[in-house]
C-alpha cells in the first residue's frame, strides 16, 4: 500500500476522538433548528467538512469558507530502502500536524525513524544553530544578527501549514467579540474584569459577568507569541495609535502579575483550569482543550472566527519573499482572521549524511503533497497551492557534500 492509500484509510483512535466526535457534534447542532451553530457559540471545535460562520460587527455571520488547494505531487514516489534517524524541536504550533504526517510517513517507511521534542520555536532554531538537530520546526524567521550563529551554513525554510491563533476564555459566556484595542488593554492588564465598559461596548447582547480576569501567555520563546504580538503591533502599535506597547517578539516583558504556560498545551490547560483567564492558543490545541474562543476583528472591521476557512483566507493574500518567508497576520480581506500564523520546518542546506538527506526530503516531499490533505484533520490549513509549489522546488536545494 502506498503512501497516498495510507493517507485515506488512517483512522487513528486521537483523530476519531478529536475529529470524528466534533463532526457529530456538528451535525447534531445543524439538526436542532434555532440552535447556535457549534462554532459560533465558542468551542474550537471544526470539521474540515464544514464552512463555520464568521461573526459580524452588526451580530449576524456571514459565510468565511475558502476551499483548500488542491495538493500537488505524489508522495507515492518515495525513494525505495529509506533507513535514517531524523530528529527535530521546536514549534509548538504545528506539533500536532508534524506528529500526524510522522505516524504516516513512518508507518509507510520502517527504516526512518523521526522525532519531533516541541520547546517552542526559540529552542527549536537554537538547536539547529547548534546542530543537535537534523530539522527544526518554527514560527517566525530567523533574526539577521543569529544568523551567524548557525553552524551548518545556509538555511532554507519550508512552509508547512497554517492556522489560526485563537483567543480562548474560560467564561460563562457564548460570542464574544473583541477588538484588537481591547485584545491589547486586556494583555497589558489595562482591563482587568470581564464588565468593563470597552468589553461590554463590542458585546451589547451579552451578559458579562463581574470576573476578573487572568492573562496567561507563553513562558517560553515562542513563534505563537511572536505572531500573537506582531497582529497587536501591526493593528494597535505604536504606528496605528500606540495602543499596544509591548511590541512584536517571540518572548515580550509581560505583567508579573499574569500568568504564563510551557508551549501551546501549556497555555490552554492554564485556560481550561482557570475562570476568567484568556489565552492566545493555536486552533488544534484549544479545540482538543475544548476551550471557547472569541470573535477577533480584523483588518476590514469583520468579527471572525478561528477557522481553517479564515486562516486560508489570510494566507491566500500573503506577500512571499523569495526565500519563502511570509506573514498571514493582519491580512487584508473581509473574510481574514487577523491572528493567523504560517510555519516553516527549516534545515541545512548543504547536508552532511547521504542518508539522513534522503530521508529529509522525503518527508518534506511528503508533508507538502500527501500530508496537506492530512492538515485539515488536525485543524490545520493547507498551503496554497502556488506557495506549495515554491516549497516543492525549494527541496530542489537541499544538496550533500
Amino acid at each position: 500500500m502506498n503512501i497516498s492509500s495510507r493517507v485515506r484509510n488512517r483512522t487513528s483512535a486521537s483523530r476519531l476522538l478529536a475529529v470524528g466526535g466534533v463532526a457529530t457534534l456538528v451535525l447534531l447542532a445543524g439538526a436542532c433548528a434555532g440552535e447556535k451553530d457549534e462554532v459560533s457559540s465558542g468551542t474550537t471545535a471544526a470539521s474540515a467538512d464544514t464552512e463555520p460562520a464568521a461573526a459580524t460587527t452588526d451580530g449576524a455571520t456571514t459565510p468565511a469558507a475558502t476551499e483548500a488547494p488542491a495538493t500537488t505531487g505524489d508522495s507515492s514516489e518515495t525513494p525505495a530502502d529509506l533507513e535514517a534517524e531524523l530528529n527535530g524541536s521546536g514549534a509548538t504550533f504545528p506539533k500536532t500536524f508534524y506528529e500526524e504526517t510522522i505516524a504516516v510517513f513512518t508507518d509507510a517507511n520502517d527504516g526512518v525513524t523521526i522525532n519531533y521534542a516541541g520547546g517552542g520555536s526559540g529552542k527549536g532554531r537554537q538547536d539547529l544553530a547548534d546542530q543537535i538537530v537534523d530539522w527544526a520546526g518554527t514560527d517566525s524567521t530567523i533574526k539577521d544578527e543569529d544568523l551567524a550563529g548557525f553552524k551548518g551554513g545556509e538555511v532554507l525554510y519550508i512552509p508547512t501549514v497554517v492556522a489560526p491563533i485563537t483567543v480562548a476564555y474560560n467564561l460563562d459566556v457564548d460570542g464574544l467579540q473583541l477588538s484588537p484595542a481591547t485584545i491589547a488593554r486586556i494583555f497589558q492588564l489595562e482591563i482587568t474584569n470581564w464588565n468593563d465598559p470597552a468589553i461590554a461596548a463590542e458585546n451589547p447582547d451579552v451578559e458579562l459577568p463581574d470576573q476578573a480576569i487572568t492573562v496567561v501567555h507563553r513562558s517560553d520563546s515562542s513563534g505563537t507569541t511572536s505572531n500573537f504580538t506582531k497582529f497587536l503591533d501591526a493593528s494597535v502599535g505604536a504606528d496605528n495609535g500606540g495602543i499596544w506597547t509591548l511590541g512584536a517578539d517571540s518572548t515580550v516583558e509581560w505583567d508579573p502579575n499574569t500568568q504564563a504556560g510551557e508551549g501551546n498545551s501549556g497555555v490552554a490547560q492554564i485556560v481550561q483550569s482557570t475562570t476568567g483567564a484568556i489565552g492566545y492558543v493555536d486552533l488544534s490545541d484549544a479545540t482538543d482543550a475544548g476551550l471557547t474562543v472569541a470573535a477577533v476583528q480584523n483588518k476590514a472591521g469583520t468579527y471572525v472566527l478561528p477557522t481553517i476557512e479564515a486562516a486560508s483566507a489570510a494566507a491566500a493574500g500573503a506577500e512571499i519573499a523569495d526565500d519563502l518567508t511570509f506573514s498571514a497576520v493582519w491580512a487584508d480581506g473581509d473574510d481574514a482572521y487577523p491572528i493567523t500564523a504560517q510555519t516553516w520546518i527549516i534545515v541545512y542546506k548543504n547536508q552532511t549524511d547521504q542518508a539522513k538527506a534522503d530521508a529529509l526530503k522525503a518527508f518534506l516531499t511528503f508533508v507538502l503533497t500527501d500530508g496537506q490533505e492530512l492538515a485539515p484533520e488536525v485543524n490545520f490549513a493547507p498551503l496554497p497551492e502556488s506557495l506549495d509549489e515554491l516549497a516543492l522546488a525549494q527541496l530542489d536545494l537541499i544538496t550533500v557534500g
